[in-house]
This record gives C-alpha cells, sequence and structure tokens, in this order.
C-alpha cells in the first residue's frame, strides 16, 4: 500500500477564499487515519484534493512518492466512499458490486468470486438480488463500502460515510469499517465532523480549523496532551472544563468573579511559567473529577453549585457554576446531589492543563 505525501499544498479558490493552508501530511502505508474539525475547516476540500477532484493551488501531493497533482482521479488507483451512498437504483446489489469490474473488462466468472468474497466479508450476501430502495440506510453503506473494496483500490477515501445513519447504526458500522480495514490493511483517509468517530477509529487524527493543521497524533495524546485550545475543547465529550484568570503568588485568580484557586503542592515551575502570561485559561476534563474532598497534595479541591443534571445510564453529568464560572463533572449515575446545593469534587494536578489566553497554545 502506498504512503501518501502533502508538501505546503495550498487551496485558494477563484473567489480568492483560500481553504487550505500550507498543508504538510504523511499518511503512512496502510494507516487508517481521520481528518476532523468543523463545518469549513477544509477537512473535505483535503480529501478532494487527495481524490483529484479538486485541484491544488500549490505545493504537491505524491501517493507512492509520485507527484498525482496533475493526474486524473482514475489514474491515482483511489476508491471513495461519499456521504450519499451513490449507488445506482436501477441495478441490484449485485450488479452494483461488479459494476467497475466489468467497465475494467474482468470476465464473469472472476467478477462472480469476487462480489461473493466481498459480500461475505461485509455480511451482505442475501441482499445481492435486492435493488437499494430495499435496503436500510446501513445496508446501503455496506454495499457503497463493498463497491469501493472490489476495486482493490490503493487507496480508500470516505467522506462523512455514517453520517446519514441512526445513532445505533453508525456504532454498528464504526466496527464493522476498523474490522474491513484490518482485513484489507489498505491505506484509508477518512472524514467526520464527528470527533466520537475520529477517537474511536483513527490510528492518527489529524485535527484542523480554518484550513490549518491544529494537531496531528493518536487519540490519546489529543486527549491527554492537545497542544491548543482548540484541539483540547474539540476532543472530548462533554466539553473540558475551561476557566479564565491569571496566576498569582501560586494562587488561580479567574477573570470573571475573582474567585480564588489555591494550588498547594502544583508543579512550582510550571505554575511559575504560567504566572509569566498576563492571562491564562485552566482546562481539566469533566470525567478526571472525583467526588468529596481529599487530603492529597497532588488534587485540587473544588466546589460548585449544581445546576442541572444529564442522566445518560452509565454515566451522569453534572452542571453547575464555580462563582460565575460553568463547570460540568462527569460521574457514576448513582452520584447524589441536589440542584441549587454545592456538590465538593477534586481534580488531579496532572489532569489540568494551562492555556495562554492570546495565542490560545498549551504553557508546558
Amino acid at each position: 500500500m502506498p504512503e501518501i505525501k502533502f508538501e505546503n499544498v495550498n487551496k485558494i479558490y477563484e473567489n480568492g477564499y483560500h481553504a487550505v493552508h500550507d498543508l504538510n501530511l504523511t499518511i503512512k502505508d496502510g494507516e487508517f487515519i481521520i481528518l476532523v474539525g468543523p463545518s469549513g475547516c477544509g477537512k473535505s476540500t483535503t480529501l478532494r484534493m487527495l481524490a483529484g477532484l479538486e485541484s491544488i493551488s500549490g505545493g504537491e501531493l505524491k501517493i507512492a512518492n509520485k507527484v498525482v497533482n496533475a493526474l486524473k482521479p482514475k489514474e491515482r488507483g483511489i476508491a471513495m466512499v461519499f456521504q450519499s451512498y451513490a449507488l445506482y437504483p436501477t441495478m441490484t446489489v449485485y450488479d452494483n458490486l461488479a459494476f467497475s469490474l466489468r467497465l475494467a473488462g474482468v470476465d464473469e466468472d472472476t467478477i462472480s468470486k469476487n462480489v461473493k468474497a466481498i459480500s461475505n466479508v461485509l455480511e451482505i450476501e442475501k441482499y445481492l438480488p435486492r435493488k437499494p430502495k430495499a435496503l436500510s440506510g446501513g445496508q446501503q453503506q455496506r454495499v457503497a463500502l463493498g463497491r469501493a473494496l472490489i476495486r482493490k483500490a490503493k487507496v480508500f477515501l470516505m467522506d462523512e460515510p455514517l453520517s446519514n445513519l441512526d445513532a445505533l447504526q453508525r456504532v454498528n458500522m464504526r466496527t464493522e469499517i476498523r474490522v474491513i480495514h484490518n482485513i484489507t490493511g489498505a491505506t484509508t483517509v477518512y472524514v467526520t465532523h464527528d470527533q466520537i468517530e475520529a477517537m474511536t477509529m483513527a490510528d492518527r487524527i489529524v485535527v484542523m480549523k480554518d484550513g490549518y493543521i491544529q494537531q496531528i497524533g493518536t487519540p490519546k495524546e489529543l486527549y491527554f496532551h492537545p497542544t491548543n485550545l482548540f484541539v483540547a475543547g474539540f476532543i472530548g465529550d462533554p466539553q473540558m472544563n475551561f476557566i479564565k484568570g491569571h496566576v498569582e503568588d501560586g494562587v488561580f485568580i479567574s477573570s470573571k468573579d475573582k474567585t480564588m484557586i489555591k494550588l498547594p503542592g502544583f508543579d512550582k515551575a510550571l505554575l511559575d511559567r504560567v504566572a509569566t502570561h498576563k492571562e491564562v485559561i485552566m482546562g481539566f476534563r469533566p470525567e478526571s473529577c472525583a467526588l468529596g474532598k481529599t487530603e492529597q497534595k497532588n488534587f485540587l479541591n473544588l466546589s460548585m453549585i449544581v445546576e442541572v443534571s444529564e442522566m445518560l445510564g452509565d454515566t451522569l453529568n453534572i452542571y453547575g457554576k464555580l462563582g460565575e464560572n460553568d463547570l460540568v463533572f462527569r460521574t457514576n449515575p448513582f452520584t447524589k446531589h441536589t440542584v441549587n446545593k454545592p456538590l465538593d469534587f477534586y481534580v488531579p494536578y496532572d489532569r489540568i492543563l494551562f492555556f495562554d489566553s492570546t495565542s490560545e497554545n498549551i504553557v508546558e
């Protein structure tokens, strides 16, 4: 399987809109990489440049060490699965799967063997005589995947393939796509706006914003070591807690209401570096919190006034305020709490991050 390299790739449209800025990215052989970010961040444009559906305004795109900027889509050895399944409605599932092989002049015996093999992997054998309109969304997506897989392309591209499915189907298809990737070992580039899809499926994640790469890393790296405020807030559900303020004499003072949070025992060298910044944002994840108070020196004790809670079955999200600062605490569903009453909790110091308020980069 080929390695893919974007080298200082840009996309500028005729109206002057700069959709992708100086993108540098190497996708390894057989890697499952996900481009994630909000609408308009450039992720789909990047995928379309890779597919040959969008021209490249500057820089080089290489597949297997060959510059492919000028190559047509069919010359790149790429198969693509779209958000809309793009199945031929008048053809059976069998014929949809066989279509590209027939165009390539493959004999019918070989086509039959390949269709049966792919349909077996995707568990759609019984749907082969049916037409797409007789299938559910999840079944149609399997057919779309099968049509890409049967071409035995060098690279598979997927553009928000699960967005039209309901919640349960998305969960099931996430697993199926990863299983298929493990079987085929194909280099796969996947685009989504859903950070849960990215976290559960990717070998590495590329987080994008406004046409720029914000961070590239494994799901664990992005979750525990975000490089800036955007990545910290985008990855994780519920979102990381953020409190704006500054550090003075070992005390964090919030900007909103001057609430003072003492940090005894916190890494002094790091706290000194934080204190050199005029204003910072302290962040910690809702699931890093534990109920109650502790005397252990490596933890920060906090308390918030409960406003509302969300029961999610295996977890409970409790929302409240520390002074005028909004917080959320994720805990077990049996946690006792009362609206308009205080709830004590504590956070490990090594789970607390600080970001410069102006640059939004992490303070390390």
